[in-house]
């Protein structure tokens, strides 16, 4: 007994060591979003006009669990809307809450009880809608079961007590635990600032190199930015092509005085997301000063409701990932800094 023991808990060892595999799925009307910690998120999407049902899962055997459905868009709160909680159909039927396990306001109805989510998710899963008496936006729950499904497989809860779908006799303690959250070290984060000679000489190295470059952006609308990334290296981005509202930066790590050498930095992520490639293009770059962390921001649309965001910092070598977040639906519901993340560190 004593044995079997030791195994189960030297496996759950290896697997919290081991990094979660990102993924991003969607199941007709859910998209599910699981990050490096096998943290989980899951909404519905597609033609909600503004009512989302959102549910987030952490890994391991504490039941960590949030369940929410707001009412709103990014350019519309719906405050003159009436409230939601009074008015929730499913498939035509009125869908009362819990009493006292619901955080309720006009628009948004939220609990992280996890007896409340378990009840309310066995209420629905098997139902086509979530609708609002008097209004046309909707839930579909189209999905929903597979969506609920792929949560319990990716945080390996399938046979477990705790799983959303597929239960079983296996205890909760069997269930593996987060991995251990990696770390970025930044190795200066206090260098000497730049000095206006510093930034004159490397201003004019930049446009130097803006000069010999192949970029395709009118040269009247290119930029030059320099920044101390440690006591004898700057960061210098350079804007090379420009769509509608989408840039696209090149940069170089430059030493910070004469003679100049440099490298160009070219980000790849430690894993592959949905489009195939690890390679990156820095989109809308820019430089955390406060946090000494390049940041890129592609947009799916000019509203900004879609697209991936990243953040990378400098340890002393190279840029290493520190946060990756991806919305590929582009509905007008979340913004670039509220986007699920596939990728985070400490």
């Amino acid at each position: 007994m004593h044995y079997r023991i030791l195994m189960l808990l030297l496996g759950l060892f290896l697997v919290s060591a081991a990094q979660a595999a990102p993924a991003q799925k969607r199941f007709d009307d859910w998209q599910v979003t699981c990050n490096n910690q096998n943290f989980c998120v899951a909404r519905n999407v597609g033609d909600h006009k503004g009512l989302v049902m959102s549910l987030t899962r952490s890994a391991g055997a504490h039941v960590d669990v949030s369940l929410r459905i707001d009412l709103g868009t990014l350019d519309n709160a719906a405050d003159k809307a009436p409230p939601v909680a009074d008015r929730m159909l499913l498939d035509g039927e009125p869908l009362p809450l819990s009493a006292g396990k619901w955080q309720i306001t006009p628009h948004h109805l939220r609990t992280d009880d996890p007896a409340t989510v378990n009840d309310f998710l066995a209420r629905i899963q098997e139902a086509q809608a979530i609708a609002l008496r008097g209004g046309d936006s909707v839930i579909s729950l189209v999905g929903l079961k597979a969506a609920l499904l792929f949560v319990d497989a990716q945080q390996k809860r399938v046979g477990n007590e705790t799983a959303w779908i597929k239960k079983g006799n296996q205890p909760p303690l069997s269930v593996p635990p987060a991995p251990a959250l990696k770390a970025v070290t930044i190795t200066n984060p206090t260098p000497t600032p730049l000095s206006a000679e510093e930034r004159s000489a490397l201003l004019d190295y930049g446009s130097w190199r803006m000069n010999n470059s192949q970029c395709s952006l009118d040269p009247e609308r290119r930029t030059v930015r320099v920044s101390a990334l440690s006591d004898d290296k700057a960061l210098m981005l350079i804007s090379c092509e420009a769509g509608a509202y989408n840039t696209v930066d090149l940069a170089w790590l430059v030493s910070r005085h004469k003679p100049f050498a440099s490298r160009q930095i070219r980000l790849r992520l430690p894993f592959t997301p949905a489009s195939g490639s690890p390679d990156m293009e820095l989109m809308n770059a820019s430089f955390d000063e406060k946090n000494k962390e390049l940041i890129t921001l592609a947009k799916g649309r000019g509203i900004g409701d879609c697209g991936y965001a990243t953040r990378w910092r400098f340890d002393g070598q190279r840029f290493r990932l520190v946060r990756y977040a991806e919305e590929p639906t582009c509905d007008n519901w979340l913004s670039p800094d509220a986007w699920p993340t596939l990728w985070v560190t400490k």
